[in-house]
């Protein structure tokens, strides 16, 4: 079982090195030694986490996402090919995981609509009410999902075009077009806020 609730950290020096290299990790874990793949855990498990929140806007189900994306990863570890970076691979489940968890809710939009409720989104607030984080959240939960992903991949998760690309199975071209369509519609939705967000 994945104790994912938990920090699978070592604190011996001995392995340093390893806990740099995701393939050397995966290398131990298939030879036998399960206590590897705590190490994949701690080292990526907040990299999920964040996707699966600002994918989904939901953080009631953030761990039980997370903790079914570890799970899937330590049953199929044994097929990694090492031909593509490690945390490529994890995103592509987490994507996964999380459409499922969309198809399983029977969303039949892709938008996430933001609650009018809070100081952020009432008329006539002063700006030192307004929770700006969470404004931004709930801006980038509106966008659908093909912009939302390489949004958070590019500027929150600091990926090149060509590792987002990558990891979306798209064109670098298709990615630079998603993400501009997503930054401008975040100018939209956060017009109202600019002087706030300034």
């Amino acid at each position: 079982m994945v104790d994912f609730s938990e920090k699978n950290r070592s604190d011996s020096n001995e392995s340093t090195n390893l806990d740099d290299d995701d393939f050397a990790i995966i290398r131990v874990f298939i030879d036998g030694d399960e206590n590897a793949f705590g190490k994949l855990v701690h080292k990526h498990k907040e990299k999920v986490r964040n996707l699966v929140f600002l994918t989904l806007g939901d953080t009631e189900f953030i761990d039980d996402i997370s903790q079914d994306v570890f799970i899937n990863v330590y049953h199929k570890l044994g097929e990694f090919r090492f031909e593509s970076k490690f945390t490529t691979w994890l995103y592509r489940i987490t994507i996964n995981k999380c459409r499922d968890y969309l198809r399983k809710k029977r969303v039949r939009s892709i938008f996430v609509p933001i609650k009018d409720e809070g100081p952020e989104f009432s008329g006539g607030t002063h700006s030192e009410n307004i929770d700006i984080p969470r404004l931004v959240r709930s801006a980038i939960e509106k966008l659908p999902e093909k912009l939302k992903i390489p949004l958070i991949l590019r500027d929150i998760d600091g990926l090149s075009y060509n590792e987002i690309a990558e990891k979306l199975e798209c064109e670098v071209g298709t990615v630079k077009s998603r993400i501009f369509r997503a930054r401008e519609s975040l100018k939209i939705i956060l017009a109202p806020y600019q002087k706030e967000l300034l």
